[in-house]
């Protein structure tokens, strides 16, 4: 039996004042996101990409006799959202069109294969590969590119991927660009950095990161389009009250930790965090290119 569809949105406004915030999903008009990016103020150039997504269960109406057809368009719901920061590598030019090039075919990716969004709610593992499959995808595609045109011959990017599908999130990891996770006043970093310095640590041969050289510290061990790539996918829980943040390295090479936990927990919105972090960046050099996520959920 079909059933009218302003039933259906009343059914769905009546479950959002019932469940408690714990149980339910947030409406779009309860998550606050922002994103931004800045040269710095020594590069030349911005070789940075970022995108916030929300990809959404489509409604495709062909033939009514509705008088207003539109109100089933409506219906369309919110399948996961999205936010994808990308720093790129191999010279102005190079690293530009790589970070770009991985962005947009992410992206795309996740698009066309919208199937695993409902393969998600039964097989995690399904799921966790369609993500894998993207970042190799992207790393073919530039590597075909740099064949294509000599000028663009050893271009490579991180690739830092969150996709929320509440209650659950996944991330897709590739290089250095950092994810955390601000839960009960704790940051955590839920990344894992791709770099030379970290495999060593990993392996033994250092002690700790801090004494490693900053050439290891930024040399990455896995990249998109680089001469190695392993892209990781961790599965965790969402929750209402966490703050995720998604940032490349020009944020954490300037503004330590402690610095970005007190900022998320004094947070008046996510713009305001975001605008706020990259001052930080700034005022302490800005060598890099900065770009900086910030996303919550807060109940309404």
């Amino acid at each position: 039996m079909l059933r009218d569809p302003q039933e259906q949105r009343e059914e769905k406004e009546h479950d959002a004042r019932v469940l408690p915030d714990s149980q339910r999903k947030p409406r779009d008009e309860e998550i606050d996101i922002y994103g931004l990016t800045h040269i710095g103020r020594v590069r030349e150039s911005n070789q940075d990409h970022f995108v916030i997504a929300s990809l959404r269960k489509q409604v495709v109406v062909h033939f009514t006799s509705l008088p207003d057809s539109g109100a089933l368009a409506q219906l369309a719901e919110r399948a996961a959202l999205v936010g994808m920061v990308a720093d790129g590598a191999g010279g102005d030019v190079g690293g530009e069109h790589a970070s770009r090039l991985a962005v947009e075919g992410a992206m795309r990716y996740l698009v066309l294969s919208m199937n695993c969004y409902y393969a998600a709610a039964a097989d995690d593992d399904t799921f966790a590969d369609a993500l894998h499959q993207a970042a190799m995808r992207c790393h073919a595609e530039l590597l075909d590119r740099a064949d294509e045109d000599h000028m663009l011959h050893g271009m490579a990017t991180t690739l830092t991927l969150w996709l929320g599908v509440w209650p659950r999130s996944y991330l897709l990891q590739v290089g250095d660009s950092r994810a955390y996770l601000l839960r009960d006043g704790q940051l955590t970093q839920v990344s894992r950095d791709q770099t030379m310095a970290q495999e060593l640590v990993d392996l033994g041969a250092l002690p700790r990161i801090e004494a490693a050289s900053p050439r290891l510290m930024h040399t990455l061990s896995s990249a998109i389009g680089g001469p190695q790539t392993a892209p990781t996918v961790t599965r965790f829980e969402q929750r209402w009250g966490d703050v995720a943040l998604l940032c490349s390295d020009g944020l954490v090479r300037h503004v330590p930790n402690e610095r970005i936990a007190e900022r998320l927990r004094t947070m008046r919105s996510a713009r305001q965090a975001c605008e706020d972090l990259l001052q930080d960046a700034l005022d302490e050099g800005g060598t890099d290119n900065v770009t900086v996520l910030v996303a919550r959920a807060v109940p309404r």
